[in-house]
């Protein structure tokens, strides 16, 4: 928010989407109504430290980041604000005074404060918790503008990759040892991730296309969704076509992980101490970038998502349903979440920063990477990040790390030879007795040979390759 933003605000008024809140010594009471009718609604700016008339009276100084924290804690608890959100909060000086600044966007969900559910008028917050009809159209219009919460209600548990649960139970542990999915059926997680919906259409219940998109079985989500799909490309010497490509076409987990791979497969990584602890900013960077490729598209558009390396930058692209458009600044910028649950789900799993922190570590760590340059994001129908890996001085990140289709095959033929003598051989073996190739390129090359149907596992994780002839 800038000061010629806030002043346009103040001068405007209240309205469907702007409020003003007092809040000098403390938050006010209704706070939480304003904020549940945002999301429930178009979403909205919410001012504190300023009369309904527009005049700024101020927070007090002592006090303001009092209320800054009362406002995130809420907002994160189920009790005050169910299903919880994320807000980010801004600390503004307007003539000499403090005022909050809040960003509400517009929600997926039907959300609650208190148990009342309150949506938004030209005249304010208003309780629609006994309206029945009001309530249902509430729940139809979020379920026809978000695609995530689009609803199938002969989906059952076996349609779901079971074998997910386990592993997103662990990385949930990984974030915080208490997490409540570790107790939870698989049925129970699913509900408690907001993945099993009511349909005020139909009465029907049912599993969501974002429960699909997350832990859904390959052949589930593509007869749901047939053109759902990922593109990752190298072009560095071969610019008419490519000189590597993986096709992914399955769960928004698994993509994520076979999308990190071919990064790591194709770019070099640097270490950068941070403190006393060294980080990967390769990792880091990119994290955001594949976080936001997948889970902030919209699905229903058969656009294809690219993840595109090439020799002076890496860019993605994938349809958007744009809030803002143009350029987006870090420094002056509302996060807005375009499919919330699924962005929940990889924020319990560790795989995204809260909304927002992500795309500003981005900018943080791009101009480490490759010293001189900062990463563009732009809003627009299309929605593309672009990471420079081109320095001032003419060096790329890429030069050293160029891996062509040729050299994939003779990999992938390497491979297939050791397992041919040893098919119980480990990961990590098989990296070693390569000599030139990490964990993860072996992970993506093994990943390959299966999809190609050149090779398949036997046994499970204690099992063995089979050469398919």
């Amino acid at each position: 928010m800038t000061p010629e933003k806030l002043k346009d605000i103040l001068q405007k008024g209240e309205s469907i989407d702007v409020e003003f809140k007092t809040s000098q010594f403390e938050l006010n009471k209704d706070a939480f109504e304003t904020i549940c009718a945002f999301l429930n609604r178009k979403g909205g700016h919410l001012l504190f430290g300023v009369k309904n008339d527009g005049t700024v009276e101020g927070v007090l100084d002592s006090l303001t980041q009092v209320i800054v924290n009362n406002i995130i804690t809420n907002a994160n608890n189920p009790q005050k604000l169910s299903p919880p959100f994320y807000l980010s909060t801004q600390v503004l000086n307007y003539e000499g005074k403090k005022v909050i600044y809040v960003y509400v966007p517009e929600s997926s969900q039907v959300h609650s404060t208190n148990g009342k559910i309150f949506d938004r008028n030209e005249d304010g917050d208003f309780d629609i918790t006994r309206q029945t009809e009001q309530v249902t159209q509430l729940y139809l219009r979020k379920q026809a503008t978000y695609s995530e919460n689009r609803i199938y209600p002969y989906l059952k548990l076996s349609d779901f990759k079971l074998e997910l649960f386990s592993r997103v139970r662990t990385l949930a542990k990984n974030e915080r040892a208490d997490h409540p999915w570790q107790e939870m059926t698989d049925e129970e997680l699913l509900r408690s991730a907001g993945l099993f919906k009511h349909d005020h259409q139909t009465g029907k219940d049912g599993y969501t296309l974002a429960a699909v998109l997350l832990l859904g079985k390959d052949e589930v989500i593509q007869s749901v969704l047939p053109h759902h799909k990922t593109d990752a490309i190298l072009r560095v010497e071969n610019l008419d076509r490519y000189d590597d490509r993986d096709d992914i076409r399955t769960n928004l987990i698994e993509s994520y992980d076979r999308l990190m791979a071919f990064l790591r497969k194709h770019l070099p990584d640097k270490f950068y101490q941070e403190g006393e602890q060294r980080i990967s900013l390769r990792d880091l960077i990119f994290r955001e970038v594949i976080g936001n490729l997948l889970i902030h598209r919209e699905f229903a558009n058969a656009f294809p998502a690219k993840f595109i390396i090439e020799k002076h930058q890496v860019f993605t692209e994938n349809w958007n349903r744009p809030h803002d458009g143009g350029v987006i600044d870090p420094a002056n910028f509302s996060p807005f979440p375009k499919n919330p649950v699924i962005a929940k789900f990889f924020k319990e799993i560790g795989r995204v920063d809260e909304l927002g922190s992500g795309v500003r570590n981005t900018f943080k760590y791009c101009g480490i990477y490759t010293p001189g340059t900062k990463p563009e994001f732009i809003e627009d129908d299309i929605f593309r990040a672009i990471i420079p890996l081109k320095a001032h001085d003419g060096t790329t990140q890429i030069t050293t790390q160029i891996t062509t289709q040729k050299t994939t095959q003779i990999i992938s033929k390497k491979i297939i030879d050791i397992l041919t003598q040893n098919p119980a051989i480990s990961r990590k073996k098989l990296a070693e007795a390569l000599g030139d190739i990490t964990e993860d390129g072996v992970k993506y090359h093994l990943n390959k040979l299966k999809e190609e149907k050149q090779i398949e596992r036997v046994g499970g994780t204690r099992g063995r390759w089979k050469i398919n002839s």
